[in-house]
């Protein structure tokens, strides 16, 4: 057989031959995907997911769901399970929002502190500019005394 066959010659792999090792996490990336980055967050969903997948949390519902008009009394015992297993995902999950919150809160900090140290003409700007703008869920009432507050300085 001539030495250069070895170099075109086809891999034939038979099964289990090779690795079969594969990534079967959740890509959650594109949740968000053309979404203003207010509208979402993928690392806190990426840890929610890990706290309990959608699929566990959606098996827990249905369980519920089933539970409430079944006469079986095994049945409600499972869904009085799931019931409290959602209770405690939804804690753990808050706990989580908190969390992200909180490390939300400390990156701002340290931005503007960086800003004013930086550049202390721009973070009075910034300062100035702030109060004028009502933060995001405000009701009209603080809406005005936010705008009220601006205007009398």
């Amino acid at each position: 057989m001539p030495p250069w066959f070895w170099l075109w010659s086809p891999q034939f792999y038979f099964p289990f031959s090779g690795s079969v090792a594969q990534r079967i996490e959740p890509d959650t990336d594109w949740f968000f995907a053309g979404i203003p980055p207010s509208a979402g967050n993928a690392e806190m969903e990426r840890k929610i997911f890990d706290v309990a997948t959608y699929g566990r949390q959606l098996g827990w519902i249905t369980e519920v769901l089933l539970g409430m008009n079944s006469t079986d009394a095994q049945v409600q015992a499972q869904a009085a399970e799931s019931l409290r297993c959602l209770r405690e995902t939804q804690q753990r999950i808050e706990a989580v929002k908190d969390e992200e919150r909180a490390t939300l809160l400390g990156t701002a900090a340290r931005a503007l502190e960086k800003l004013r140290s930086a550049d202390p003409e721009a973070y009075e700007r910034l300062l100035l500019a702030a109060p004028t703008a009502a933060p995001a869920g405000a009701t009209r009432a603080q809406s005005r005394r936010i705008a009220s507050k601006s205007s009398a300085s």
